[in-house]
């Protein structure tokens, strides 16, 4: 058994559900066991190690590999420590069936941190690590909720010249990918009894009407509109409705939540205006909220820079690629760090209750990240 493989067992075995989606003191909750136990490994192979509190609980752990010679550039490897929850104990036990990994994280991305981790290791320990470049791996906490973790590390001025962030990308560098933005949007009516609805004002009925409208009409608008060369349409989804108290009284309230994909050049109060006036156009009113703490931007790295460029040369590619889902890529690039994300694994098994990953890409992924870092000019 490989030393990725290994790590990766160890990791899933490690349960580091985002704190979100448990109930308050859940024992399943946090991303600290897997920091301390990172940081343990990171300690016996001689490589610095500091946590950054982003949260009560819950730490960035960064693990540093610094040159002998004077630093020239700085490389972040930044995978998230967090996972979405389980539907069976059964997902915290790593299970290898026909050379694929099971497991929660096994892809998304646990199988990131230790191929990441894994490759930093071999690195520091091979006496042959790329003169004057610092690397740092970031095992970064709450990206599957509000990205605290990327958010933190950028507001506390963390400088870097290149952040590969871990992502299951099926080892293609990523320059690009989806923004993300969610409203909840409201509609007032007017309480009456069931049986004289023409005294009351229903607000369901008017929210079905929004909601039809940006289902049909407005998504016909984002598919009618010019693709992006990586990231084809922008795009609406209404995810969750709430709406009246029972069947007998007529509905005062009534809530949706939309996610709205964006592509570069989008950012929320352009697409909260561009709802708040679809809505005018046809005679519908509700109140706009945004349902998240922070912008959840697109991302668009140049692809001719240097770094970028050499580690499109490693991973054998020829163009970039894109991605429809959101990451802590596109808060580190806002934060001055040009970022790509990249892993092994494919975002079609993250999230599921069979989680797996090849065992073959996780291998392949640790070596790719390995030569990058050995090779750089």
């Amino acid at each position: 058994m490989s030393r990725t493989e290994q790590l990766l067992r160890d990791l899933i075995a490690l349960p580091s559900v985002n704190p979100a989606f448990l109930p308050p003191g859940h024992a399943h909750a946090g991303e600290q066991r897997v920091a301390e136990f990172l940081a343990h490994r990171a300690r016996r192979a001689k490589l610095d190690v500091q946590f950054q509190k982003v949260l009560p609980g819950r730490f960035n752990v960064l693990i540093r590999f610094t040159p002998r010679e004077r630093v020239r550039r700085r490389i972040l490897l930044a995978p998230h420590l967090d996972t979405v929850g389980v539907v069976h104990q059964r997902q915290f036990v790593p299970r290898k069936i026909h050379n694929r990994l099971y497991g929660r994280g096994a892809c998304d991305t646990k199988g990131c941190v230790a191929a990441m981790f894994t490759a930093l290791c071999e690195v520091a320990g091979s006496g042959s690590g790329p003169r004057g470049t610092e690397i740092t791996f970031v095992g970064l906490v709450d990206e599957e909720n509000a990205q605290s973790g990327s958010r933190a590390l950028v507001e506390r001025s963390f400088r870097g010249d290149l952040a590969i962030v871990g992502e299951p990308t099926q080892l293609r560098v990523v320059t690009a990918h989806k923004g993300d933005v969610w409203l909840r949007l409201e509609t007032r009516g007017k309480s009456a009894h069931g049986a004289r609805p023409e005294l009351g004002r229903n607000a369901v009925h008017e929210m079905a009407r929004i909601v039809d409208l940006l289902e049909s009409g407005y998504a016909a608008r984002l598919r009618g509109r010019p693709r992006h060369p990586l990231l084809g349409r922008a795009t609406i989804n209404v995810g969750t409705i709430q709406g009246g108290t029972q069947p007998n009284i007529v509905p005062a309230a009534c809530a949706i939540s939309i996610d709205r994909r964006t592509l570069p050049g989008e950012t929320d109060t352009t697409v909260r205006r561009e709802i708040q006036s679809l809505l005018r156009a046809h005679g519908l009113r509700a109140t706009l909220a945004s349902a998240r703490n922070g912008p959840c931007l697109p991302l668009e790295t140049n692809p001719r820079l240097p770094l970028v460029r050499h580690f499109l040369c490693v991973a054998g590619q020829s163009q970039p690629a894109g991605v429809d889902f959101f990451c802590d890529a596109s808060v580190l690039a806002r934060g001055g760090i040009a970022s790509v994300a990249f892993g092994p694994g494919n975002i079609a098994q993250a999230h599921t209750p069979d989680e797996w990953i090849a065992l073959a890409q996780l291998e392949r992924g640790k070596d790719l990240l390995r030569h990058f870092l050995q090779t750089l000019p």
